[in-house]
């Protein structure tokens, strides 16, 4: 049996989850990069006594920025909630309830690793997994984006078997890459708190020259994809997916050495985490470019 068309208010609310997820990121990044983690330096309370900031706290315009950013991790709760809802109405697929469900239940668990982050005074190891679980919740929005035509039928790959390993070992990759990137992070200037910078203890440059490593191998593997694809008897629009992951890469790419060798301005890191939120995105619907699944 044919599914119906997805409803336009549907298709707004997974749009808009997957928004909400990049977004996050970019808020975060913008809580990190002026020093105000610790803007409200208790959790769930913002400060003592109060959920909300107070005209008397020490942190100035620190709490607005901390505080603003625990506000829109509710805006993604309801969103990840209505998407779930608008699943479950309109679709039989379970892959896709499933993709909705982590989403709502990533966004819990965030929030709790955000009073961890907080209470442990923005420890390297918990800021760089509140990044990587946010990396996960991407992927897992775009995969409902992408995928919301799917039937519940058995894939059909559009390409041959090794293109599509070599595809998983480049998502394998991309994953060191955002993990070292991290570490980068918690190894410079930019520890999230202005008056107590919580680092890794790692050299910085060293690090970084690590994780650039690990990006020429992604490089490598993105293009070899890419090719195989171009090569390959599969649609122009499996080329076109891959293609736009080796020039969100090469973005990346830039942005990093260009930060790298300009003392790390903060907005070009902050165009650095948007560019990680986007290279998922970009991996997540390369990945479901490879094969095909029909609505049954």
């Amino acid at each position: 049996m044919v599914r119906a068309p997805l409803p336009r208010a549907h298709r707004l609310v997974l749009l808009a989850n997957l928004v909400a997820q990049v977004g996050i990121i970019v808020t975060g990044g913008l809580v990190r990069l002026t020093g105000s983690g610790l803007g409200c330096p208790t959790w769930p309370e913002c400060v003592p006594g109060s959920y909300v900031p107070v005209q008397e706290q020490a942190e100035g315009f620190h709490k607005v920025i901390e505080f603003g950013n625990r506000t829109l991790t509710g805006a993604l709760g309801i969103i990840a909630v209505l998407a779930v809802v608008a699943v479950w109405r309109w679709t039989p697929v379970r892959r896709l309830k499933v993709a909705a469900v982590t989403v709502l239940v990533g966004v819990v668990f965030q929030a709790l690793l955000g009073g961890v982050t907080v209470l442990t005074e923005l420890h390297p190891v918990t800021v760089s997994a509140h990044f990587l679980v946010s990396a996960g919740l991407v992927a897992a929005a775009a995969y409902l984006w992408f995928a919301r035509h799917e039937g519940e039928g058995e894939p059909r790959l559009l390409v041959p078997e090794v293109v599509r390993r070599v595809a998983w070992v480049t998502c394998g990759v991309g994953a060191v890459v955002l993990t070292l990137g991290t570490v980068v992070t918690g190894s410079g200037p930019h520890s999230g708190d202005a008056d107590a910078p919580a680092r890794f203890g790692f050299d910085p440059r060293t690090i970084s020259w690590l994780h650039a490593d690990a990006v020429m191998l992604f490089v490598g593997l993105v293009v070899a994809v890419w090719l195989a694809t171009r090569l390959s008897s599969a649609p122009t629009s499996v080329a076109t997916a891959w293609r736009d992951v080796l020039l969100v890469t090469l973005g990346q790419g830039a942005i990093g050495y260009v930060q790298y060798l300009t003392d790390l301005p903060e907005v070009l890191v902050l165009a650095h985490m948007l560019g990680a939120a986007l290279l998922v995105v970009a991996l997540t619907r390369g990945v479901l470019a490879l094969r095909s699944i029909t609505q049954e």
